[in-house]
Formats: structure tokens, sequence, C-alpha cells
């Protein structure tokens, strides 16, 4: 089953063309990398995905619907998350707060103040059940401005989570860790997908991660996608080493 379908996407900025007909295709619970040089496109095509960017042309197709050109908040709705490369959190509010007001934006969509406030003690319970999955519940009431880099990403990650979403756009996830919390974020990210069938589809440019994870990959260069395929093609294709200078896609 495809859950996000992007058909010939085209965005400029002035002169500059930076997606040009930018196609593809996502299974439902499928891990995809989308890769590239810097300035490659990767930014723009998520932003687009997101709302946070109307294409010039193409489409964007979630779940069988349309959502070409809606604003951010209601491709949340619909199910669709993200984090993005500079963490964004709110650093003078405690780690459960964080996960805490998500939940209560989430919840709060359909219902009045007076129901909300019934659902309080729920609403606590189910933002302390998702620190624990991205291991952050003995830090609950830790401000979340002094978390290292590493567990400031996972907070992020949980306040996505908070609005339960079905895909998961994952800008540079492992930007700035080391490399045991590299490793640490990227178990957690494998176990939620496992563990909740969520489909994620993330940019890295640490090719370790992206070819250990990945079940295909989209190749981006210039703004149009050059390849497509699964890890093993991806290393194998010519013009994806061409692309990569030789230097990150190893054997």
């Amino acid at each position: 089953m495809v859950i996000l379908e992007v058909d010939n996407v085209v965005k400029s900025f002035g002169g500059l063309r930076a997606l040009q007909d930018v196609s593809l295709s996502v299974a439902k619970g499928e891990i995809r990398a989308v890769i590239g040089p810097n300035g490659a496109g990767k930014s723009t095509f998520f932003n687009v995905m997101t709302g946070l960017l109307s294409p010039d042309s193409g489409n964007v197709v979630f779940n069988g619907e349309r959502i070409t050109g809606m604003p951010p908040h209601r491709i949340i709705r619909k199910g669709i998350g993200r984090s993005f490369q500079i963490t964004n959190i709110f650093p003078r509010m405690s780690v459960f707060e964080n996960v805490q007001v998500a939940l209560f934006s989430h919840h709060g969509k359909n219902r009045n103040p007076l129901s909300l406030a019934r659902k309080f003690r729920e609403i606590g319970e189910e933002a302390l059940s998702i620190l624990e999955q991205v291991g952050l519940a003995d830090k609950y009431d830790a401000s979340a401005s002094i978390l290292s880099h590493g567990d400031q990403k996972r907070l992020e990650i949980a306040i996505s989570l908070a609005s339960r979403p079905a895909l998961l756009l994952l800008d540079e996830p492992t930007a700035g860790m080391s490399r045991f919390e590299s490793r640490e974020t990227v178990a957690l990210l494998q176990k939620i997908s496992r563990e909740q069938g969520l489909t994620l589809v993330f940019t890295e440019h640490d090719m370790d991660i992206v070819f250990g994870i990945s079940e295909r990959i989209t190749v981006l260069q210039q703004g149009a996608v050059i390849a497509d395929g699964t890890p093993a093609e991806i290393k194998a294709n010519p013009q994806v080493r061409k692309a990569y200078l030789g230097e990150e896609i190893t054997e």
C-alpha cells in the first residue's frame, strides 16, 4: 500500500529551479532515505511535502488524498509529522511539558476546554508513555534547555509522535550528534517504525546510517532525482558515485 505519492513536483526561487519534476512513491511502513550533496534540494522537498512551501506544479498525495498546498497545521492533522535540522523544542519548559503541550494540541482539535480538562490525567499518562518510547522518561522533569543535543533531538521526535503520525519526515535526525548518540537514535527510529508501523522518510549525510537502515533510497542532485532503488542498487549506481565524487559511497 502506497502512503505517500509525489508526482512531478517543481519549485523555483526566482531563476533557480530548486526541484525539477521530482517524483517519489513510499510504501506504508517503509524506511526511506532521501540523500544528495549540499544544495541538492532535500530541505526544499521536505518543505513542499509538509506545506511550508507550495510547489509551482506537481502534486503531493498522502493516504490517497491530495494535500498539495495545504497549510502545515492541516497536513499535521492528516497524519504527517516532521522534525527539522535545527532542533525545534520549547527550551524553557520541562521535557514532560513539551510533550504534554503537543498532546493537548493534538487532542484539542475537536474538543472543548472542559472535555480536555477531564482528559488531563490521561494526557499526562500518554506523555509519559511517549517519553518512555524515546528513552527520556527518567528526564521528564528536567528543563529541555539542559538536555544534551542528542536528547533534544529525541525530545523533538517525541513531540512529533504526540500527533500520532502515520508518516514521519526527519531532516538530518543525527546532525551534530556523537557517534554513540547517532547509533542510539537510529536504533530508536527502527524500533518505533517496527512497533508502530510508522513510515519514515529521512535525509542524512552519514552514509553508514543511510545504508544501515534504509529499505529504499532516493538520490537528488541539483533538484532532480538521479536514482531510486534499494541500498545495493544505489551503491552500484555510477551516477550516484559521480555525484558523491566516490568519497562516501563505498562497497
